[in-house]
């Protein structure tokens, strides 16, 4: 317990190497959410250019609804369409990553949480992952 309120306050005990503080957590979330995010923006960029590129001349319908199509409904289905190298697989996978990316935060969290050897934060972060989730997975209408 005494490491963890060490940890806790910021203090790095003199001459401990690879001991982890709140500010050593902070900075790896903080690079994952600015990564995580620029990298999403980058492929739904990409996505747009090649959607763009291929389809810059058909004119927009708007008389008639069209849905999504049932491909891109599931993440097998997004996957399989982004590496096909179809624009707008690409742009789901990108939102994918998106979405993707604080959920791994918390993962790391959860992590930085155990190496730190605080188990009251480990286990609320559990317990958020474990909605964000089934938030996301639970109907099993995902893949």
């Amino acid at each position: 317990m005494a490491e963890t309120s060490e940890n806790r306050s910021g203090a790095n005990p003199a001459g401990a190497k690879g001991v982890w503080t709140d500010q050593k957590l902070e900075n790896i979330v903080g690079n994952l959410l600015r990564t995580g995010v620029s990298l999403s923006a980058f492929v739904v960029v990409f996505g747009a250019i090649v959607y763009l590129a291929r389809h810059w001349r058909e004119p927009a319908n708007y008389r008639i609804f069209r849905g999504e199509p049932s491909d891109f409904k599931s993440v097998s289905g997004i996957v399989r369409n982004a590496f096909g190298f179809h624009g707008r697989g690409i742009i789901q996978f990108g939102l994918l990553l998106l979405i993707a990316t604080p959920v791994f935060r918390v993962a790391i969290s959860i992590w930085g949480f155990a190496a730190e050897r605080d188990r009251m934060y480990m286990i609320f972060t559990g317990i958020v992952l474990i909605v964000l989730l089934y938030s996301l997975l639970g109907t099993g209408s995902a893949f």
